[in-house]
């Protein structure tokens, strides 16, 4: 069993360093730095350059011999990056089946707070999710040209260990912005490694699942339960209208949705280990000091 990972980033290595099970593992990250960093705490990993255009010339040999594949490189502009440089070599390898592409539910765009599934209209309200449904109908296509089993896992937000509301909170960065009415999707990183585990099984179903967890919710009310935990008192609540966002951050509040995951339990059989904010955080909260010794 061979997997190459087009994208060496924070849910890929979680599932590589933790859930992975091939003999041989090669991904592309897009420095040297970063590629000898890979090497160096994680010598069974294979990190090759793919920047273009930067490309190490091993990539099409290990593409060709890889039996799993997992992209998690966004899209750009012009389309699909891996598409544009290895669909060929993708193609032709002929041990390849199972692709796993990593996508999101901001494909969804808005849903004025409904609750949807994966049947619901792909409505992108800005152009790096506009540039994600592309890419996903450009992946399909080459599914149905190929004859290649696509499995497309759109994520929700993502938090685990180093990222999520304790580290923003300890690190003074965690502000409680209040919409009325909004919520928002989520997913423990831990739970995006079993998905990708369950769609790599023989004989699992091909096709869309949402990667989120069971409670969808507001994000003022994440930040009070992370203070809760540690201790201390949370930051004072900022109307959404008066909030200093960076634009990408105010797009995101442009969309709200509650977003099923029926499909990702049913299907592919996924069994979440954070069902809920609440879980996902508690388990981090014994790592973390008492409110009285973070600094001020």
């Amino acid at each position: 069993m061979s997997l190459f990972i087009f994208g060496l980033g924070y849910s890929a290595m979680h599932y590589v360093t933790t859930r992975a099970a091939h003999e041989r593992v090669t991904g592309t990250v897009r420095t040297a730095e970063k590629a000898q960093s890979v090497r160096e705490a994680h010598p069974n990993i294979e990190a090759l350059l793919f920047d273009a255009p930067a490309i190490d010339p091993p990539i099409k040999d290990r593409v060709a011999s890889a039996t799993h594949l997992l992209v998690s490189i966004p899209p750009e502009e012009s389309g699909d990056p891996v598409l544009a440089h290895f669909a060929e070599a993708i193609a032709c390898a002929q041990h390849l089946d199972p692709i796993v592409y990593l996508s999101t539910v901001g494909v969804y765009g808005d849903h004025r707070g409904a609750w949807i599934d994966e049947t619901a209209a792909t409505e992108p309200n800005s152009s790096r999710n506009h540039a994600r449904v592309i890419a996903e109908d450009a992946w399909r296509a080459f599914g149905a040209r190929t004859g290649k089993k696509i499995t497309i896992l759109r994520l929700a937000g993502i938090y685990g260990p180093g990222r999520n509301a304790l580290v923003n909170l300890r690190e003074r960065k965690a502000r409680r912005i209040v919409k009325p009415g909004q919520v928002f999707n989520r997913i423990h990183v831990e739970d995006i490694a079993r998905t990708i585990e369950a769609a790599f099984t023989p004989d699992a179903p091909s096709g869309i699942f949402n990667v989120t967890d069971d409670e969808p919710a507001p994000p003022q009310d994440v930040i009070a339960y992370a203070a809760e935990l540690l201790g201390m008192k949370p930051p004072p609540e900022i109307p959404f209208e008066s909030a200093d966002l960076t634009p990408m951050a105010r797009s995101f509040y442009s969309s709200n949705k509650h977003v099923s995951n029926r499909r990702l339990k049913e299907q592919l059989g996924v069994s979440l280990a954070y069902p809920t904010y609440r879980a996902g955080l508690a388990a981090f909260a014994a790592e973390f000091e008492p409110a009285a010794h973070l600094p001020r």
